[in-house]
This record gives C-alpha cells, structure tokens and sequence, in this order.
C-alpha cells in the first residue's frame, strides 16, 4: 500500500474519501489543520470528532499546525467581497501546512477531503493542491469524490456523526444561513402558489 497523508476538514467528510482511498491501494494519515474554522468551540467539536473517529477505525491522526493569526491576516481581509479568492487563500493556508507535514514525514502523496463537498469550489481547490504538492515534492491525489457525498452524509447520520451546516469561516456560516433563508422562503412560496 502506497502511504498517503490526506487533510481532512471534518469527519463526516472523512468517511467517503477514505474508503475510496484505501480500495485504491492508499494507506492513509489523517491530518488536522483547520485555522479557519470559527468559532474555536466550533473547531474544536469538529476536532473532537475526527479525533473519536480515527481513533475508533484504527488511522493515524496529525494534528498539525494551526496559525488563526495567519488566517486573520491573509485570508479575513478579503471577507465576503470575493468568495473565489477567500477561498483560495484558505485553500493555500491549510494545504501548505499539510504539504509541509506530508514532506517532513515522509510521505509521497497527498489529498484532502475537501474535494467531497459540493460546496466547496473543486477546481480551485484542486489547483492550489496541485501547486503545492509540486513545490514539496509529493503527488496529489486529486479525486472526485463529490458523487460520494450522499452516501457521506447518509453514513456520517447513521454513525451519529456531528455535521456542520457550514464550511467553516465566519463568512461561510453567514453565507449558509442566507443560502438556507432563502431556501426557506422559495419553499413558503412554492407552498403558497400550491393552495392559491
């Protein structure tokens, strides 16, 4: 089995890309590093349950550097102006950490998992891992494992799995919470126009 150091963003989005990878012929380590996330309770419930979840399947888990002032810096300044941007920077941040781990460890490949939410931008992501990778001198993995995410969520709830309803920035909560608003208020409205 080829050894893999894969960033995880949570648990729930663990589940689908870890089985996947190890069918693939991957061995893979977990590692943590999410300065994004907010608020540190947040985090730390999202931390808690990788951390529960690893340690129940038998896989490793890195936890590894975390710079919240880093992120502050570089990637909270850009805010809600530009969602592609902000995220990229986010990206760069969390996927640098995790290339730096997967070189000094010893590792020859790298993934995440934050290519099995639909909600995150692929592409993006993908490219930023690409890069670094490169300038570490690791393969990435890069996979589609968004076909996957309903299977994730149906196992993450059957596990009793804590799921977030966000991605984690504060700018990703006040996104979400609009994005359900109005979510909410087309369904009034397709309800209204039903019994009209």
């Amino acid at each position: 089995m080829t050894r893999l150091l894969l960033h995880a963003c949570c648990a729930p989005c663990s589940l689908e890309p870890v089985r996947l990878l190890v069918e693939e012929g991957f061995e893979p380590t977990i590692c943590w590093t999410n300065p994004n996330i907010q608020p540190v309770e947040e985090h730390d419930r999202r931390l808690g349950e990788l951390r529960r979840w690893c340690e129940g399947m038998g896989i490793r888990l890195i936890e590894a550097g975390e710079d919240r002032g880093r992120w502050e810096r570089g990637v909270a300044p850009i805010g809600a102006r530009d969602r592609q941007r902000r995220c990229r920077a986010c990206y760069a941040l969390r996927l640098a950490e995790a290339c730096r781990v997967a070189e000094r460890e010893g590792f020859t490949h790298v993934a995440t998992t934050l290519a099995v939410s639909p909600y995150q931008l692929f592409d993006t992501c993908n490219d930023v891992l690409e890069r670094l990778a490169a300038a570490h001198g690791l393969t990435p993995v890069i996979r589609d494992f968004r076909p996957w995410y309903p299977e994730a969520t149906r196992r993450s709830r059957e596990l009793g799995m804590y799921r977030q309803n966000y991605c984690g920035c504060r700018f990703s909560a006040a996104e979400a919470a609009l994005d359900r608003a109005r979510l909410r208020d087309e369904r009034k409205a397709a309800k209204g126009a039903a019994h009209a």
